[in-house]
């Protein structure tokens, strides 16, 4: 009797649903008949049947009521098998992974590495697009010698000011051999990171450092805006001869020296490129070691905020111009690299 009672509620329950519904339902049914057929002892499922009711899951909302001769996650398991399947075929129609990094370009990044300690996977890469090798920072990670020591920690936060016209003054302290300490002023242009003036004294104070603000711009090439600290070496003698000038100091917060960030940063390149490296002798020598760090830093050094460029901005050398050659710079401490025919 319940077989029949069945059968009577499900014939009027199609009195209320669509044609399409029902001709999906009689699909499915008809192809779970066929499968039960041609089954003699095990249940035998063919590619066929899965991607039937993969699509049948896809395309029609009431398919677990139709559903008999396999659980409703084995259907669903189906689904995603066949999604796979399908973008893995597309994803293989292309050629995979990027092109072969040629054993030249590997060994060159193993001696770049090797013959600059300081240098990380950045500047490596700057280097090379400089000789007209494209490759990626992760391609340098790959191939380039890990020193034994990390290296030091670097400025991770970067003043971001849109003003063309603006230069930041700092002092940096130098012990020497004969435990003498001299005081050294930079002065730099944010607009490519160029040092424009620097000096070295040992006795620092406000009319000096006025005076080297003459120095570095003389006549009318004065900027707008100078960016310092809140050092008492800035007193009311240098106050004076800068305003004279037309330029407008700005100051930042106390204790805040990353609002200074781009002269702290040329500060610390300084420290770690060079004057780490070196025992200063006296004033003499420090301001010859410094000429040279300068000329390497302007001419040759790459800078990841100038899209891998040296301040005075370097053209690029294809493979055509002949083989790569190594040039020592700030006495062996760094290396540039030119193409010169053979």
């Amino acid at each position: 009797m319940k077989p029949i009672i069945r059968a009577l509620l499900a014939f009027v329950s199609t009195l209320f649903r669509s044609r399409l519904a029902l001709q999906l339902e009689i699909v499915a049914l008809r192809h779970q008949l066929t499968v039960y057929q041609r089954t003699t002892k095990r249940l035998r499922i063919s590619s066929g049947d899965r991607i039937l009711w993969s699509w049948l899951s896809r395309r029609w909302s009431g398919w677990q009521g139709a559903l008999n001769f396999v659980q409703t996650r084995t259907v669903l398991a189906w689904q995603r098998k066949c999604f796979r399947d399908h973008w893995t075929k597309l994803s293989k129609r292309g050629r995979p992974g990027r092109p072969p990094v040629s054993k030249e370009i590997r060994a060159l990044i193993s001696k770049m590495s090797a013959a600059n300690v300081g240098w990380g996977s950045p500047r490596i890469v700057g280097e090379l697009r400089k000789l007209g090798i494209e490759v990626a920072k992760s391609t340098v990670e790959k191939y380039r010698v890990r020193p034994r020591k990390p290296p030091s920690s670097t400025w991770k936060a970067f003043l971001k000011n849109h003003v063309t016209d603006l230069v930041s003054i700092d002092f940096l302290v130098v012990p020497t051999v004969r435990f003498k300490v001299y005081f050294v002023l930079v002065v730099l242009a944010h607009h490519r990171r160029r040092v424009v003036h620097f000096n070295v004294t040992e006795h620092p104070t406000a009319q000096w450092t006025g005076q080297q603000i003459i120095e570095a711009f003389p006549w009318d090439t004065a900027p707008k805006y100078l960016l310092r600290d809140r050092d008492a070496i800035y007193g009311s003698q240098f106050q004076r001869r800068v305003k004279s000038m037309g330029i407008e100091e700005v100051l930042p917060a106390p204790r805040s020296p990353w609002q200074n960030a781009f002269v702290e940063r040329m500060i610390g390149s300084i420290r770690r490129d060079c004057l780490d490296h070196v025992i200063v002798l006296n004033e003499r020598h420090l301001k010859r070691i410094l000429i040279r760090y300068f000329y390497f830093y302007h001419r040759w050094r790459t800078h990841l905020s100038l899209g891998m460029d040296s301040p005075e901005s370097r053209s690029v050398q294809p493979p055509a111009h002949g083989k790569v050659v190594q040039f020592p710079e700030v006495g062996g401490l760094h290396h540039h690299y030119e193409r010169l025919a053979a």
